[in-house]
């Protein structure tokens, strides 16, 4: 790639390449990755940063009783990316810490590229823990996490000018753990590293070429380290320009305070969402970018071939996805069916369980952590065995991983194996898919019936497992929160859980809607299936061609990277 013609930079901790790459964790960092296979698509003149987390996130590992542990998940960059020859130093701690990077290439359309730059501290100049740095994603203390975002966002800007990118334009902050690299920009407009001699006027300009997604609308997600950690680290004049620009309220350094001050755009990743993080952070002007999905990845194979047949433009414009309404009902059946086929044969494989492809079947899989609400399906479990012996059998999916340290996720994981054990009969059947990454979300999103998502409003900012089983043709259930405010048309496009409203419901309010909306469903697929049908259909031309990351990353480019 012409690095003079490069315009935007985007820094995100995690991004999901590939399956064989555990650079990633979940819903973040598999946006990040959609999002930059659609800037390769649209030839979006991009660079991506992450690091290279050569001990990857975790495998999962899951007992008869469910719970949790883990496993490191090491990978050999040289297999997959190519190492560059420059490097680059940071200051850390009053020491220089080294820098190279790998490169892996995402290709697009007409072999149009986006290069990724992996950085990497294992290297023999560095000191043992030095070299550690860019092992583990989202592990160690306070200590590690913020040298990590030191290593990302300054480490990030000086090696993207080392490599010779230097007309760069826009600086785009996926989550605040890359926000450092405001400082590093600031000390290139002085031209010396004594930020406490910064201007407004400096400060303006740099915030000119900087963006912000924040993807949470919960304060405790947002990264925060102590004062005397941050002086510690990156220096008392760095801590300095952090005081002056009130980034450490509390003598805490807020890394979402750090990057919104910064940033000329500021955006949540849905319509609702972008509303809770101005209420939360109302002197900033906050806007909504609707996430999205990248379509040809999640298409499974069934429904590839079908689109090809009849719309084959949708892998240039996914908007071409509406013309599916007039898609025959029986071709969706079809194509469903062998979706739903290719899944069992690997839960089969995989898992031990024989499902049977007649009987209607859920998926639930997402981060397994307490506000998604893995048991709100089990709140009553009388009447969810009731609607199986009034209605028809049911089978119920589920997959999610607990970050190593979140004990409230975790108990979300064995509560769903306790039910399972105790509802378990020949008209309900429930299985907990372990170690759900990629290759199990690309089956079960396009295989299941129907997708359901329970979390607790307003934390859900957006979501985009629901979206990609609606280019599957798999209707959702869901709590009204992030996209599915948007994205829900009653009875058309899925159904919604509950009332849709700024008061936060009664858990028992929404377990009833619940069970009232999963016994019509159910009813509808049995009873009258070419109904059901017409909501898969509608599904996939209202939700799969708009809920894309072609769409999401067109506005991108004209919303937030354009000059401030």
């Amino acid at each position: 790639m012409d690095t003079n013609r490069t315009r935007v930079a985007y820094f995100s901790m995690e991004i999901a390449l590939e399956p064989e790459i555990p650079t990633y964790s979940g819903g973040l960092g598999v946006l990040a990755g959609d999002m930059l296979r659609s800037a390769a698509d649209l030839d979006v003149p991009m660079v991506a940063v992450t690091l290279a987390h050569r001990h990857g996130y975790f495998d999962q590992i899951l007992d008869e009783s469910g719970h949790q542990s883990e496993a490191p998940e090491p990978w050999d960059p040289s297999q997959h990316a190519d190492l560059l020859g420059p490097s680059v130093e940071i200051p850390l701690e009053g020491r220089q810490v080294r820098i190279r990077a790998w490169r892996y290439t995402i290709v697009g359309h007409k072999d149009r590229t986006i290069p990724v730059f992996l950085l990497d501290t294992d290297w023999p100049e560095n000191t043992e823990w030095d070299r550690s740095l860019t092992d583990s994603l989202y592990g160690g203390d306070e200590h590690y996490r913020l040298c990590q975002e030191v290593v990302l966002g300054i480490g990030g800007i000086r090696l993207l000018r080392e490599l010779g990118y230097s007309e760069l334009a826009t600086f785009h902050m996926n989550e605040g753990h890359a926000a450092l690299l405001t400082l590093q920009l600031l000390e290139e407009k002085l031209g010396h590293p004594r930020l406490s001699e910064a201007t407004e006027a400096d400060i303006r300009e740099v915030r000119t070429k900087c963006v912000f997604t924040t993807h949470t609308p919960v304060p405790a997600g947002h990264d925060q380290f102590p004062r005397d950690l941050v002086e510690q680290v990156l220096g008392h004049d760095r801590l300095g320009i952090l005081d002056a620009t009130h980034c450490c309220p509390q003598s805490v350094l807020n890394m979402t305070f750090l990057a919104l001050r910064f940033s000329h755009y500021i955006n949540g990743v849905a319509m609702h969402h972008g509303a809770v993080s101005h209420d939360m952070f109302p002197e900033y002007p906050i806007r909504a970018i609707t996430n999205g999905v990248h379509a040809e990845t999640w298409t499974s194979p069934e429904f590839h071939a079908l689109y090809d047949r009849h719309m084959p433009e949708w892998h240039r414009d996914n908007l071409y996805l509406r013309y599916a309404i007039g898609i025959a009902r029986d071709e969706i059946q079809a194509a469903h069916q062998a979706a739903k086929l290719r899944l069992f044969q690997q839960v089969g494989t995989r898992a031990g369980v024989t499902l049977d492809p007649n009987v209607f079947t859920i998926g639930f899989a997402r981060r397994a952590t307490a506000y998604k609400r893995f048991d709100l399906l089990f709140s009553d479990p009388e009447r969810l065995r009731k609607i199986t012996e009034d209605v028809g059998p049911v089978q119920i999916l589920y997959g999610g991983m607990a970050h190593p340290k979140d004990e409230a996720g975790k108990e979300q994981i064995r509560r769903v194996y306790e039910f399972a054990a105790k509802l378990r009969s020949p008209k309900l059947k429930i299985v907990y898919l372990e170690d759900y990454r990629l290759p199990w979300a690309k089956l079960l999103t396009a295989g299941v019936d129907l997708w359901l998502n329970t979390p607790l409003r307003p934390q859900e900012a957006s979501g985009t497992s629901g979206m990609k089983a609606a280019l599957n043709g798999v209707p959702s259930l869901s709590i009204l929160d992030g996209w599915w405010i948007e994205g829900c048309l009653e009875g058309i496009t899925g159904w919604a859980i509950g009332q849709d409203g700024e008061v936060r419901e009664a858990t028992a309010g929404e377990a009833e809607s619940l069970y009232e909306k999963l016994a019509a469903i159910t009813a509808l697929f049995y009873q009258r299936h070419d109904d059901y049908t017409h909501v898969m259909r509608g599904a996939i031309a209202l939700n799969g061609s708009f809920f894309n990351t072609q769409r999401m990353l067109a506005q991108y480019v004209e919303n937030a990277y354009v000059p401030a």
